[in-house]
């Protein structure tokens, strides 16, 4: 586990504190830590970490965080960002300074798509994004990111953690930490994972790392029960429940006493009374035939290419206007790895995404 000295902390300086801890996502929560005395970070920890509300630094201009996450890397090149170059040298041998010395038979290729320009920004869509490409005014394209580590494990490492190393706090978590959750009765980073499986990495991709564990993410599905064993099994009275859980929690406290500082216990104290919690509101949350058919075609769940990916996204929408701070959505493995044949599989993947993520955009602008 990764522990702070507090006397180290001491001695540093903002941009020494940066190069150390890297500068992705988790560096600039790593201001708020620094700037606590340590008399208050014992305070916390002696207490138990939790998941109330946060006052912010600042006047927040967003509440909450959709984040689609893409396993594989779409190419960019096919999407969102046309290079009329690559297009003009097409089926040519690559010029010398960018020449793969490895592989000297290989040759250009330019994208198979066609690009138009949408809104008055005048932002160039693939053709493959027509209903993303509507919101072209609303949308921010950042097209100077890079990162020069080509594996696939470590990039989604750096884009979740800011760093390519394993088992460090992603930036899910570091939004529970620093913001707590809106709804007590939900938590407060929620992920979505494909019902097809799980993305590459797993779980690790909701982990708090060494953040304590009331902080990591909570899986729901989006199929079936969308939290397994959170309604009990056998039918009792809400006397019955209410009364093992308040022995559960009584044991639980007693073994904490016996055992301070266990961040693990307070978490799974934490974890039983916010499933008791859930039993009702988690079950209306992720209720999207609640939802009017016009909505429910606005996300695409009438077809069969698009169903499961909207459902997750309305799902997010429904999350997130219920005071959940960071709703994470996830594909199955890393299908945006498309080596193999690009041009079909990033036809596939957007004929998934495409209209769903128009839709969500569309709904979050129509209720404001």
């Amino acid at each position: 586990m990764y522990h702070i000295d507090q006397r180290d902390l001491a001695e540093l300086n903002r941009r020494e504190a940066l190069l150390r801890c890297g500068a992705g996502f988790g560096s600039l929560a790593l201001g708020t830590l620094l700037a606590v005395p340590n008399r208050a970070v014992a305070a916390e920890a002696a207490s138990g970490f939790n998941l109330v509300p946060k006052v912010p630094h600042h006047i927040p201009r967003a509440r909450a965080v959709i984040q689609l996450f893409m396993h594989g890397g779409p190419s960019h090149v096919d999407l969102l960002d046309p290079k009329p170059e690559l297009t003009r040298l097409d089926g040519q041998p690559p010029p010398g300074e960018v020449a793969d010395d490895e592989n000297r038979t290989s040759y250009l290729m330019g994208s198979p798509f066609k690009f138009s320009k949408h809104g008055q920004s005048g932002l160039e869509f693939s053709e493959l994004l027509p209903h993303i490409a509507r919101h072209a005014d609303d949308i921010a394209v950042v097209r100077s990111m890079f990162t020069e580590h080509r594996n696939h494990e470590q990039a989604i490492w750096m884009a979740n953690t800011g760093l390519i190393v394993a088992g460090r706090p992603n930036i899910g978590a570091w939004v529970a930490y620093g913001l707590g959750t809106e709804n007590q009765n939900l938590p407060a980073y929620v992920s979505l994972p494909d019902p097809g499986g799980l993305p590459v990495d797993g779980v690790r991709n909701w982990s708090s790392g060494w953040l304590p564990p009331v902080y990591q993410g909570t899986a729901v599905r989006s199929e079936g029960l969308p939290v397994l064993h959170l309604a009990p099994q056998t039918a009792r009275s809400a006397e019955v429940d209410r009364a093992r859980l308040d022995l559960l929690g009584k044991l639980n406290r007693q073994h904490r006493a016996r055992h301070t500082g266990e961040l693990d216990l307070d978490a799974r104290i934490a974890s039983f009374e916010l499933a008791a919690r859930m039993q009702l509101s988690a079950t209306d949350a992720l209720d999207v035939s609640q939802e009017t058919a016009a909505t429910q075609a606005l996300y695409g769940l009438h077809q069969d290419a698009t169903r499961s990916y909207g459902k997750r996204c309305l799902m997010a929408r429904r999350l997130v206007e219920r005071g959940v701070r960071f709703v994470q959505i996830f594909m199955a493995g890393q299908p945006w790895d498309t080596h193999s044949d690009n041009t079909a599989g990033t036809r596939k993947c957007c004929e998934q995404t495409d209209l769903p993520i128009g839709g969500l955009l569309t709904d979050l602008r129509q209720r404001g």
